[in-house]
């Protein structure tokens, strides 16, 4: 059974909100990883909580939350609209934005762990050669956390393929514009299509199997930074 277009345009948008979700975690998540990995500050803990927060929090809970914030009068949707552009909600914007929050853990926890590996020393002996801080972090601890952003960038993306409660509550299922490919899934279920849902459920689980060795490998190998 072939794919429908419907379905390929589904299984695109995934893989394009993936890679957009898994750059913007690296921009917006390296300097918080970072952060924490380094600060003593005593509210540090509450940070890492709210990092850690879609671990645990229902994802319609936080999807209709982000709705609230993304929809024409939440703060986010507001903003956007002062700024000429229109409401968040039911767009692949809003979708980036939901996905962010959702894959949040799986980018910085890694990275955090990573940059709490490499300790003090290299950065001290970096500093006697008088390198700058940013000179220190591009040359000296991007190298020596790069494992740390192959797991970050793998368990990110692979994190945000399987999306089902975020994206649906901030995007709705519109084909070829929100529709990911879990929603397709369910829509298929829904109406009983079975040899359809049976044929995207297994190219899902391909792919995200394929994901998880990619990480088990590296682990093995270069000695990254468990999941």
């Amino acid at each position: 059974m072939a794919v429908s277009p419907q379905d390929m345009a589904a299984l695109w948008l995934t893989l394009r909100l993936a890679g957009v979700t898994v750059l913007v975690l690296l921009v917006l998540g390296t300097p918080l990883a970072w952060w924490l990995s380094q600060s003593r500050c005593r509210f540090k803990t509450v940070i890492e909580a709210m990092v850690a927060l879609p671990l645990v929090l229902p994802p319609t809970v936080l999807g209709f939350y982000l709705l609230l914030a993304l929809g024409p009068d939440g703060p986010l949707g507001a903003l956007s609209r002062t700024l000429g552009g229109g409401s968040l909600a039911f767009t692949f914007t809003g979708l980036v934005i939901g996905s962010a929050c959702y894959s949040l853990p799986f980018v910085v926890q890694p990275l955090q762990g990573a940059f709490s590996a490499i300790g003090q020393r290299p950065l001290e002996v970096a500093a006697t050669l008088r390198a700058s801080r940013l000179d220190c972090f591009f040359t000296v601890v991007v190298p020596l956390a790069r494992n740390g952003f192959l797991t970050a960038i793998v368990l990110g993306f692979a994190h945000t393929l399987g999306e089902f409660g975020v994206v649906l509550m901030i995007g709705g299922n519109i084909p070829g514009l929100t529709q990911v490919i879990s929603i397709a899934i369910y829509d298929h279920v829904e109406t009983l299509q079975y040899a359809e849902a049976h044929l995207l459920s297994g190219m899902l689980l391909a792919l995200s199997f394929s994901i998880l060795m990619l990480v088990y490998v590296l682990n093995r190998r270069f000695s990254v930074v468990h999941p």
